[in-house]
């Protein structure tokens, strides 16, 4: 096997990890809606709700339709769904009343904090062993990749018709 022929099957081993931590991950946030009782799209806008927040970005609700792959009003209905729950509220903007934002509420937040922080914990703790340069390398490999993914279905073309509608 030349060096090239085994550089292409590192390539392909990594992007292999990759997809199956893309794939554990999600498959923790079903357990984490199985646990809490939720419908996994219901843990998955909450889950992106407190991330957005985290970052200091709340997010709205066109934006978190775009995120987890819903229309505007199947959005709108899990949102109330959400907000009947004591999840999740929505907030008008100070400066421009019609921007209305999502946020968490107190209880979820502790609801997702005790779930997730011990991960957290842990996965900091592998982290740990890596340089500024080495987090850097990956973080940048990892931002060029999710693009790559998020891009491919404009670049592909349109979806051919199924006859549903």
């Amino acid at each position: 096997m030349t060096g090239d022929d085994q550089l292409a099957e590192q390539r392909e081993r990594t992007i292999q990890s990759l997809t199956s931590f893309a794939s554990a991950y999600s498959e923790l946030g079903r357990f984490f809606a199985r646990r809490h009782q939720m419908h996994t799209t219901d843990a998955a806008a909450i889950v992106e709700i407190l991330t957005a927040e985290g970052r200091g970005r709340p997010l709205t609700p066109a934006r978190l339709a775009e995120r987890i792959a819903l229309t505007t009003g199947a959005t709108s209905i899990l949102l109330n769904r959400l907000e009947d729950a004591g999840h999740v509220v929505r907030t008008r903007g100070h400066r421009d009343r019609r921007v209305v934002t999502l946020h968490s509420t107190p209880a979820v937040h502790e609801t997702a904090d005790s779930f997730f922080a011990p991960l957290s914990r842990q996965l900091h703790s592998v982290l740990g062993n890596y340089s500024r340069a080495d987090l850097e390398l990956v973080e940048g490999l990892v931002d060029r990749l999710r693009s790559s993914v998020r891009d491919y279905p404009d670049e592909a073309g349109p979806q051919p018709a199924t006859g549903d509608h």
